[in-house]
């Protein structure tokens, strides 16, 4: 059982670092990129990524991520890796405030622009790119906290089977 747990807490803490990695890119890179783009490439390619990154392997560390924090988070309480416990559940509640942002914020603005089409490019860029930056900023946040506290929880439960 414990190398379950061993395996849970390293794979939930790298599907956040991907995840944290894929959103701090966006805010650093890819948004700022894009903003000195015209209307019309701005949107295509937004409603490009937006189609492409829905894949078997985005959805299985997106998704995936929470359940092993939550399996490791239950493996924790009952055995060894109790200290680790509460970094474990700092980082599966930061894990799903930004599953909460994406979902409630980021996929609603992706289906709002592709719904735009190609038509109105300015109003669609208008309605989207403001808000849907200033919220990828914080899932970014939230997720690299969240990050670090599953790195720190792996940290303890080193500490406490060495």
């Amino acid at each position: 059982m414990r190398l379950v747990q061993q395996l849970s807490m390293i794979g939930s803490t790298v599907g956040a670092g991907l995840m944290a990695g894929l959103f701090a890119a966006f805010a650093y890179a890819v948004m700022p990129a894009l903003r000195g783009a015209d209307d019309r490439t701005f949107v295509d390619a937004m409603q490009r990524i937006n189609v492409t990154i829905v894949n078997g392997w985005f959805l299985l560390i997106f998704l995936g991520t929470p359940v092993l924090a939550a399996l490791s988070a239950i493996l924790a309480w009952r055995g060894a890796g109790r200290p680790a416990l509460p970094w474990i559940l700092v980082g599966l509640a930061l894990y799903l405030v930004m599953v909460a942002v994406t979902a409630a914020v980021n996929v609603p603005l992706n289906d709002a622009l592709a719904a735009a089409g190609a038509s109105d490019l300015d109003a669609a860029r208008q309605q989207f790119e403001g808000t849907w930056v200033a919220w990828n900023v914080l899932r970014a946040l939230a997720n690299s906290a969240g990050f670090g506290a599953l790195c720190w929880a792996l940290v303890v439960a080193g500490r406490t089977t060495g």
